[in-house]
């Protein structure tokens, strides 16, 4: 058995409990590991309060997707790590815990000179964010691009991976965070909450519009986005964290502009779909971190905190990202 975060029903966060979990049995392709550190995310607060239902996604029913810490063993069909290996990577499920199965595919080596708690606020994060920019939206040098929510875990990540791939980045933010975003370097960050975003735009790029948008918030966002994209313009809609998935689409912009609109998301991919992720990640990605791109921490609260974790993601505003440590010394 092993400690993990537990809840018994849906709910707010109080109903998150320290408990006595299965500890996991690896399959051929899997890393056990010692959990060091776990990131937060979204998705972890909507699997409390019941939004995915019982639906599990691949590796366990414990709340958690992305893991830092040691490789304790491997199995037998794994290639390219070893015990004693200091690794992150992305789970479908069972991060709040002292101990985790990650599949060998979704895994890397923490780069030299990063702790284990910079590692938990990477994978998610940078993965998501390059499968956005790079992948998806297929980023140019010169390009103007937009992104929405640029002071959250993956936000960030996506403003540094733009810059680094030479577009000319503009960002929403809440007014507290805009020197954030713009230390990561974004070009100009709009206060989402007292400026129209698309009329910024209109000024930031004399009416031509951008050429890419990320969007991690949805609903409203849809039409306004599609509205500032320039002739040609792509968006990738990554999350709904306006929780609204019903939205007018202004269909004679996107066709007389001849726009594209791409949709992804993480959680519900396919094993082979995320391993192809990760491995774009571990080529493109993953030399850059430590050097043009940096993992942003927010928050850090010790797993026997959970339920403050998960509320203080929920209040917003945080820059970065929001990690849980302290299950081992």
């Amino acid at each position: 058995m092993m400690k993990a975060i537990l809840f018994d029903d849906f709910g707010g966060a109080d109903v998150l409990r320290l408990g006595d979990a299965p500890r996991p049995e690896i399959r051929p392709d899997d890393l056990l590991v010692k959990v060091m550190a776990a990131g937060v995310n979204r998705a972890d607060i909507l699997q409390r309060e019941g939004v995915y239902g019982t639906r599990c996604y691949g590796d366990s029913t414990l709340l958690g997707l992305e893991i830092a810490g040691e490789v304790l063993a491997i199995g037998s069909a794994v290639r390219g790590f070893a015990v004693g290996d200091r690794v992150m990577g992305i789970v479908g499920g069972g991060a709040y815990a002292q101990y985790a199965r990650l599949d060998s595919g979704m895994a890397a080596k923490i780069p030299a000179g990063l702790s284990f708690k910079q590692a938990a606020a990477i994978m998610e994060s940078f993965v998501t964010g390059w499968e956005a920019v790079g992948h998806l939206g297929r980023v140019d040098t010169a390009e103007t691009v937009l992104i929405h929510a640029a002071a959250g875990g993956i936000g960030s990540a996506t403003v540094q991976l733009a810059k680094a791939s030479g577009a000319h980045v503009l960002a929403t933010a809440a007014s507290a965070n805009i020197d954030n975003v713009l230390s990561i370097g974004a070009d100009a960050v709009f206060d989402y909450r007292r400026s129209d975003f698309e009329a910024d735009v209109i000024d930031a790029t004399a009416s031509h519009g951008v050429d890419l948008i990320v969007d991690f918030v949805g609903g409203a966002y849809l039409a306004r986005n599609i509205r500032s994209l320039a002739p040609g313009g792509r968006l990738v809609q990554v999350g709904l964290l306006g929780r609204e998935d019903n939205a007018i689409i202004p269909l004679d912009v996107v066709l007389h502009n001849h726009l594209q609109l791409i949709g992804t998301v993480m959680k519900s991919r396919s094993r082979t779909e995320k391993r192809q992720m990760v491995a774009r990640f571990r080529d493109k990605v993953l030399p850059l971190l430590g050097k043009s791109v940096h993992p942003v921490i927010g928050a850090v609260y010790p797993f026997t905190q959970v339920a403050d974790a998960h509320r203080h993601m929920e209040k917003g505003g945080v820059f970065g990202k929001v990690v849980l440590e302290g299950f081992h010394p």
